[in-house]
This record gives structure tokens, sequence and C-alpha cells, in this order.
């Protein structure tokens, strides 16, 4: 008689695995990320310039549609996330990724895992764009999906224990988890301290800041995005 197995992302107990033994989504993302700057690097500045021009995030375009090629503006709110403004900013984007996305992507399975990158990106953009909304700056940088990874890795960190092993918190007892909200409250002093300092994370170009809003924008996409692609059947053990 065989035995029922559990499926990827359901809210059933699983054990606990060890964090840095990554997925292959995770490993493949970040390789793409080094891929797409090295090559960039290899290349020159003519192409950087064109990669800035086609893929950055830039909210002038969406007032101004015959300063870009068109239709940059709404493939650029996910496109933006593929640059970097330097080794440094990749680094520590790349390192985050393997920390957060691992228990993310392990949970979730590999296609949610991607999902959940493009929507915490995309909303991170989006919070980008309406804050600077018309102004000619770049915006470049995976932090704002890898914000939200963070978001959607804190229930998976602080899980309720169950037999068996542990499930991630609901939305109601996230924010009844003390440790969860100290976590998420040093994230956000971190966050708004890069915004001020210059920091790693989401840049803007020309003006070498830290696009904070991107942060705060993917980590509400991403937590949001987690209940959503992780919805199923809760059930206390």
């Amino acid at each position: 008689m065989s035995e029922p197995t559990t499926p990827a992302g359901n809210w059933t107990s699983q054990p606990t695995p060890p964090v840095f033994n990554a997925p292959w989504s995770v490993l493949a993302l970040i390789g793409v990320l080094v891929a797409v700057h090295a090559a960039l690097a290899v290349l020159g500045d003519g192409w950087q310039s064109v990669a800035l021009e086609w893929l950055a995030l830039i909210p002038s375009r969406f007032a101004d549609r015959t300063a870009y090629v068109y239709g940059s503006q709404y493939w650029s709110l996910l496109t933006y996330m593929a640059l970097h403004g330097d080794w440094m900013h990749l680094l520590f984007n790349c390192l985050w990724l393997l920390v957060f996305g691992t228990p993310v992507a392990r949970y979730l399975g590999s296609a949610r895992f991607f999902a959940l990158c493009l929507i915490a990106g995309l909303v991170g953009g989006l919070a980008s764009l309406t804050l600077h909304w018309g102004q000619e700056i770049f915006v470049i940088g995976a932090s704002g999906a890898i914000s939200g990874l963070l978001a959607a890795a804190i229930p998976i960190m602080y899980g309720k224990r169950v037999p068996g092993g542990a499930r991630p918190l609901r939305f109601g007892e996230l924010i009844a988890n003390s440790r969860a909200l100290m976590f998420t409250a040093i994230w956000l002093g971190l966050t708004l301290v890069s915004g001020a300092t210059g920091w790693t994370g989401n840049g803007f170009v020309a003006e070498s800041g830290i696009a904070w809003e991107a942060h705060i924008g993917g980590f509400i996409g991403g937590l949001a995005g987690f209940y959503a692609l992780a919805r199923r059947a809760v059930r206390d053990h």
C-alpha cells in the first residue's frame, strides 16, 4: 500500500532542511544575474548604455514616450532587476538571494518561486515609479524582488512547529509573532538607513542613491504574493 506524499507549497508540516542546500532555481537565478553583469562588463560602455536605455526603469519615459524606445517603459518594470551598478551591488544581492530565496524556493517550488520574484519586483518597480514619476533617473537592481523573498521567508523561518516539522505562519499569526515583527522592524530600519547613506540595494544610476521605495514595495508584494501562491487548505495538527 502506498503512502500519500506532501506536495510542495501546501500548508501541511514539512521538516526544515539546511538553508544553504540551495535549490536549482535559486542558483539558476544567481547565474543569470552574474552572466548579465559579466557580459556587459566585457562588452564595455557602449553596450552598458544600450542596456540602460532598453532595460532600466526610467520614470521619465512614462511621461515622454518619444524620449526612449517605445514599449520599454512597460517591460522595464521587470527587466530593471537584471542590471546592477557594480560587482559589489551584484554580490550583496546574490548573497541575500541565496539566503532568503532558498527556503522560499524549497517551500513553494520552482515555478511559484519565479512567479513570486516577478510579483515582488513588479510591485517594487511600481513603487519607485509612483514616487519618482517623470524623473530622469535610472532604477536598477534585483533588491525589490529580494526584499519580497525576505518577506516570504519570514513566515517560513518563524513557522509554527507541528508534529513532523513546521508550517508557515498564517498572516494573523505573523502579525502577532514578536520575533517576526522584530525581524521586520530591523529590516525596515536598515532599509531606511541604506536609503539615506547610499548603501547597497536597488540603485539610481544618475544619483548613486538607493531606491528604498523599491525595497518596501517589493517586501509588500512578496508577502502578499507568498500568501496567494502558498494558499491551500490550512489545518492545525
